[in-house]
């Protein structure tokens, strides 16, 4: 079993609510638009660290961090990538990774919608909105979850509170 913390757009921003919830993880998977360096070197002191860069991201995240990950972990076929599209109209290159790859979880970000919802292909969806203090989202939110036996279990959205009464 390994417990996972899953955030995504934090735009540069991690403040001390986010790590407490994420304290306890066995491993932190950002989606995207990390926004700097700093923001994984904090993360890196709670927990190891696996990211995606997103759209936001310069050369300083897109030289140490892939445009997606395919890996098995836990027996679970994990795929993340920032920008997905919508759930069920996914862009040309995330239906092709999914065609080949055929994940158990296609994980995403860039929209600042928290979403987890199976797609009838078979697969779960899980975009965990978004943790940084930029965006139109107006909650500030991150998901825990334990990945055992090839399936997440356990299952927990986390709410920070408005985005506007976010500091540091």
């Amino acid at each position: 079993m390994k417990k996972i913390g899953l955030l995504s757009d934090t735009h540069g921003h991690i403040d001390d609510r986010i790590l407490h919830h994420l304290q306890d993880r066995d491993e932190i998977w950002h989606a995207g638009d990390i926004g700097n360096a700093a923001v994984i070197e904090t993360l890196e002191k709670t927990a190891p660290v696996r990211a995606v860069y997103g759209n936001i991201d310069g050369t300083d995240i897109r030289k140490n961090f892939p445009e997606y990950i395919h890996e098995v972990i836990e027996n679970t076929k994990i795929l993340i990538i920032h920008i997905a599209g919508p759930f069920g109209k996914y862009n040309p290159k995330t239906s092709a990774l999914l065609r080949e790859l055929k994940p158990d979880i296609l994980i995403c970000g860039h929209s600042h919608i928290l979403k987890v919802q199976w797609d009838p292909s078979g697969f779960l969806y899980m975009n965990p909105g978004a943790a940084g203090k930029t965006g139109f989202h107006t909650v500030i939110t991150l998901l825990r979850f334990q990945l055992k036996g090839g399936k997440p279990e356990n299952l927990e959205l986390i709410e920070l509170g408005p985005r506007a009464e976010r500091t540091k």
